[in-house]
């Protein structure tokens, strides 16, 4: 077996009859695992992760993506997290048996299905990217919905696979394969959306701060509260202690505490392990030291 992870996020958090729909379509298909799904109310946002053989977590997705595009209307969506489609981007990452390069097939085949079955144009971005400019996935998702309804007919937005126009409801969808990362969120004890823009921009690596961190600030709107929200793309490179730790520190500068912290969806043992380590000052501390672990290596021996 190829096992393939896949972790769709679609353009809707607010309506538990669409999301269960959505969530029906995936656990549909024999062969696939649905493991989580985690919406989000002020995003407007449902992060969903499954697996499956390389041979259906395709046809999963893709089932998904066409119940999305029935039932969100892009012209009418808001949420606080950047989207551009009701499906807005399916990553693939590989797990056992399965390589980066498989991903990269899966990716671009289904963003060829999308387009051609449900008119959906698609865009290809990390490791599936046709072009260096659409590897970072807030490029390819530059404007959001309404800037790209406006620019895709300009060559250098269009898709790669489909039409140079938006679906008249789902909008676009962004396809690609990449390692797997970690969505970690850090609230403000602070309603002050400009402090948390100002801290995102300190730790984000494209502003200069720390490597393998993608991070803007939000404002919810539920809790009042400011938020730095993130994707940590590498967390052996910046761990969540230390974009923590660094939050901490740009947020006493304006005045203002962490309240809270959240991660959205599923991530390896491995960051939470580096997370306990850190703050326990463990010395000679391996994973193979956590009971659980240890017996399901042996199980899979």
């Amino acid at each position: 077996m190829k096992l393939v992870q896949c972790v769709p996020n679609f353009s809707e958090g607010r309506r538990p009859e669409v999301i269960a729909a959505i969530l029906d379509a995936i656990k549909g298909v024999e062969g696939v695992t649905l493991l989580d799904h985690k919406p989000d109310v002020d995003h407007n946002r449902v992060v969903v992760t499954f697996v499956g053989d390389a041979s259906v977590v395709a046809e999963a997705a893709f089932r998904a993506t066409a119940k999305a595009a029935e039932l969100i209307n892009m012209e009418t969506h808001r949420g606080e997290h950047p989207r551009m489609g009701a499906t807005d981007v399916i990553p693939f990452v590989p797990l056992t048996g399965a390589t980066m390069e498989d991903c990269v097939q899966i990716a671009e085949a289904l963003g060829e299905r999308i387009a051609r079955e449900l008119a959906i144009p698609v865009y290809l971005y990390e490791k599936a990217a046709k072009k260096p400019e659409r590897r970072n996935l807030a490029d390819v998702r530059r404007g959001e919905y309404e800037g790209l309804k406006l620019d895709i007919n300009k060559e250098e937005r269009h898709p790669d696979f489909g039409p140079a126009r938006l679906h008249r409801s789902a909008g676009a969808t962004v396809v690609g394969a990449r390692p797997p990362l970690v969505a970690f969120n850090v609230n403000l004890a602070s309603g002050d959306v400009k402090i948390a823009r100002a801290i995102a921009k300190a730790v984000r690596e494209s502003s200069g701060g720390l490597p393998a961190v993608k991070g803007l600030g939000l404002m919810l709107e539920a809790t009042g509260q400011a938020q730095i929200s993130m994707n940590m793309v590498d967390f052996t490179v910046t761990g969540l202690h230390t974009v923590f730790e660094a939050i901490k520190l740009e947020a006493a500068k304006h005045g203002v505490t962490v309240a809270s912290s959240e991660v959205i969806g599923l991530l390896p043992a491995k960051a939470m392990l580096d997370v306990a380590a850190h703050y326990l000052q463990l010395t000679d501390f391996n994973q193979e030291q956590v009971l659980e672990l240890k017996l399901a290596a042996r199980h899979e021996g």
